[in-house]
């Protein structure tokens, strides 16, 4: 991997198992940048003190520190890395895949990760690893607003190898590591096969040296 710029080498801050996280952490490993990974231990409340809230007002990961650059938003901060630092492009050049790319990261944000994230993959993943009670309910109001989700992205999403054309983009690092642990619930394997141009395309991105590198640990 290349060294970071001028500025030193970046350091990322969030716990691996976060799906925001690990969207950073693939884009560094993507362009082939070394940075430090500094672990926030969400669960543990570190993100409500001080130091951390010092760094991201709200309390979310990650957040990226560079120098004296400070950025939190994942979107925010997977932009700077693919234009601060050498390595394969990750966003198009031609302005509709370029929209279309911030349309997906855009509709994951403000809809996806909520549902399947907040909802789904907390009830079937993260509460039975951390020994809690689970809620069928959460999960089957869930239900409705995963399948507009998932119908939208499917939508978007170009007939091609990557969610933005030929190239891998950040959509395509926005949502797989969601898809690392949604895939695997009982509701993922029963729509996915309903979606053909996300069921084409998951397999390809799970096989990705980045995704192999950054495999979350839960516990």
């Amino acid at each position: 991997m290349h060294q970071g710029s001028e500025a030193g080498q970046p350091v990322l801050h969030g716990p691996t198992y976060s799906t925001y996280t690990r969207t950073a952490r693939l884009a560094f490993h993507e362009k082939g940048i070394e940075y430090r990974l500094e672990d926030v231990d969400i669960f543990g409340g570190a993100a409500a003190k001080a130091p951390f809230l010092a760094l991201s007002p709200f309390g979310k990961v990650p957040v990226l520190t560079h120098g004296d650059a400070v950025i939190y938003e994942t979107a925010a901060i997977v932009r700077y890395i693919d234009e601060a630092f050498p390595g394969p492009a990750l966003q198009p050049a031609d302005p509709l895949p370029r929209a279309r790319m911030g349309q997906i990261m855009g509709l994951i944000d403000a809809y996806a990760y909520r549902t399947l994230v907040g909802d789904i993959v907390m009830q079937r993943v993260v509460l039975p690893v951390l020994g809690r009670r689970t809620s069928p309910q959460i999960v089957r109001k869930a239900v409705p607003a995963m399948r507009q989700s998932l119908r939208a992205l499917e939508e978007l999403a170009a007939a091609d190898r990557f969610l933005c054309g030929d190239t891998l983009s950040l959509a395509d690092l926005h949502l797989a590591p969601i898809f690392h642990y949604f895939a695997e619930t009982p509701e993922g394997r029963r729509i996915l096969p309903t979606l053909p141009k996300l069921a084409r395309w998951w397999p390809v991105l799970r096989e990705r040296d980045s995704m192999r590198q950054t495999v979350p640990r839960l516990v």
